[in-house]
Order: C-alpha cells, then structure tokens, then sequence
C-alpha cells in the first residue's frame, strides 16, 4: 500500500471530526479570545480550516517562504461566519485529496523547507512535514479550540471517544 494512502485515511478521520467542531463556532463571538495574548476565535477556527490545504506547499513544492513578499506569502484566514469556515474547511481537505493523488513513496520521502526571515525554519521529510506541520499541528489547535467552545458554552461533540455533553459518542 502506498505510504500516501495511510495519510489521507488519516485526515478521513480527522477531518471529520474537525467539521464536528467547527459547525459549533458560533459566529456571534468571531472576535473573543480568552486571553490577550490569544488568537480571536475567528482567526483560531480560521486556522484549523486552513491547515489541510498546507498539504499542497509539501506535497507540490520543495520549500514554502513565510515570508509576505515572496510568491507563497502567507494570510492568515479569519472567517466571519460559519458557512465559511465550514467551505474553507472542506475546500482545504478537497485539497489535500486532490495534491495527494499519484504521489510516491519517493517522493514523500524527499526533503522540503519552511523559510522565513532568510533563515530554514523546518527541513523535513515530506512524510514528517504532513504528520508534524500538517495533521499533528491541526490536533493540537483543533484541542484548543474545543477549550476556547466550552469556555464560551458550547456543548462538545464527541473528539476521540464521549464528552461531557456527548456521553454516548465515538464520531
């Protein structure tokens, strides 16, 4: 089996969970953040929908330059509904599909970089940058944002087993 193939099974999974959580983002409270220091919801929803489309960078390009005036220029996405954030989301995972088509073990095993600044922020194998950049980083800001629902009383669905307001779950 093709190493690719344990990967988009991988975001099946995950990525049906993610759309479970962002369908709760209520869009009344886009701009609250717990902290000042945090992200708002919106950007921080924003970035659990985008993160399935960074597949694309790894898996068509050698290196991606995070910094603005390059061709690749990061924006960050801040939805102002829920709709949207459901679209970006199911756009980005289309994507990942869509870049992951005909790719080779070879190939996953080749290098790519994340420059920013002039410096190498990441050197990794495609396979370690789409489990630790793509699907690791999702997980962790996809637990975050469960905090940030409970913090404003949205009840949970079920993330990897039940929740205190889905005790029957498992997705």
């Amino acid at each position: 089996m093709p190493i690719i193939n344990a990967f988009l099974a991988e975001l099946e999974h995950e990525s049906a969970t993610t759309r479970r959580l962002l369908e709760r983002v209520p869009e009344e409270q886009m701009g609250w953040k717990p902290h000042e220091k945090s992200m708002t919801l919106s950007r921080l929803s924003g970035h659990v929908a985008e993160l399935p489309g960074w597949s694309k960078t790894i898996l068509a390009d050698d290196e991606f330059h995070m910094d603005r005036e390059s061709r690749h220029g990061y924006r960050a996405h801040r939805p102002e509904t829920t709709a949207e954030l459901l679209r970006v989301h199911d756009e980005n995972v289309a994507v990942y599909h869509a870049v992951a088509e005909g790719v080779t073990d070879e190939h996953l095993r080749g290098h790519w970089r994340m420059v920013g600044g002039g410096k190498v922020l990441l050197d990794l194998t495609r396979t370690a940058a789409l489990r630790s950049f793509v699907m690791n980083h999702l997980i962790h800001h996809r637990g975050q944002l469960s905090v940030y629902l409970r913090l404003l009383g949205v009840p949970l669905p079920s993330i990897y087993g039940p929740t205190a307001d889905d005790p029957g779950g498992f997705g």
